[in-house]
């Protein structure tokens, strides 16, 4: 499968694409980990901890609309306390939650860059539009700041803004809205085969990366293991 030209502008995801969570986890960084040991996590009762973190992400998701970092704060806070008052034996009180909150918003060594991706934005910047739809929170601002990822876009799309998430179809209509192009002169990469569904039905051309695989990658369609190999399906 190949893209089709001409291609004028290209949509990033970020996590798993431009970047991803120093501790393998975008819940848990890991200053959390030393209030949220795996051994201590191991030794609760799985269903109940399985239960518990799916009601405090179903928090997070039903007030994803936000404006600002200390919004972003206030649920991060209500997310690590719903587990900690489920857990009451990890001993967890107000001060620790307030500084697991802090650092999941503010830490900015909670990332870091795929060592290609500076090289890659700069080939492409000037020669294509550059835009972002991407699943986050207000804290994005400024670690894309932080690793001089911002000036490379010409437009982002953040699901804290809209308050939906990928691959629902306002995503992509604001994205395709903000970058002025018709939706098959875009390319949309993601590392997740939903996203990508999305963007096809909203016509834009669908590029899986896969740096992180997942069980569904056999989907049809244009793949690149790492964001450079971007430069190599391009038309």
């Amino acid at each position: 499968m190949e893209l089709q030209a001409p291609v004028k502008g290209i949509f990033f995801d970020l996590g798993w694409t431009l970047l991803c969570p120093a501790s393998g986890d975008w819940m848990f960084s890991h200053f959390a980990r030393r209030y949220f040991p795996e051994e201590k996590l191991a030794a609760l009762p799985q269903d109940r901890l399985a239960a518990v973190k799916r009601e405090a992400t179903q928090y997070l998701d039903t007030h994803h609309r936000l404006s600002t970092v200390e919004e972003e704060y206030q649920q991060f806070s209500q997310y690590f306390l719903m587990l900690a008052e489920a857990f009451p034996q990890l001993g967890l009180g107000k001060g620790d939650i307030e500084k697991i909150a802090g650092d999941k918003v503010h830490a900015l060594d909670n990332y870091y860059l795929f060592p290609d991706t500076l090289s890659t934005l700069e080939s492409l910047r000037g020669r294509y539009k550059l835009g972002v739809i991407s699943d986050t929170w207000p804290s994005i601002v400024p670690v894309l700041e932080h690793f001089g990822l911002s000036p490379f876009f010409d437009c982002a799309t953040y699901s804290y803004t809209l308050g939906v998430y990928k691959p629902h179809p306002r995503m992509y209509q604001d994205a395709l809205a903000k970058m002025g192009l018709p939706p098959e002169q875009t390319v949309f990469i993601d590392d997740f085969t939903g996203n990508l569904r999305g963007a096809r039905e909203a016509g834009i051309q669908p590029v899986l990366i896969q740096a992180k695989p997942q069980p569904d990658d056999t989907e049809d369609m244009v793949k690149i293991s790492r964001i450079s190999g971007l430069l190599d399906v391009l038309p």
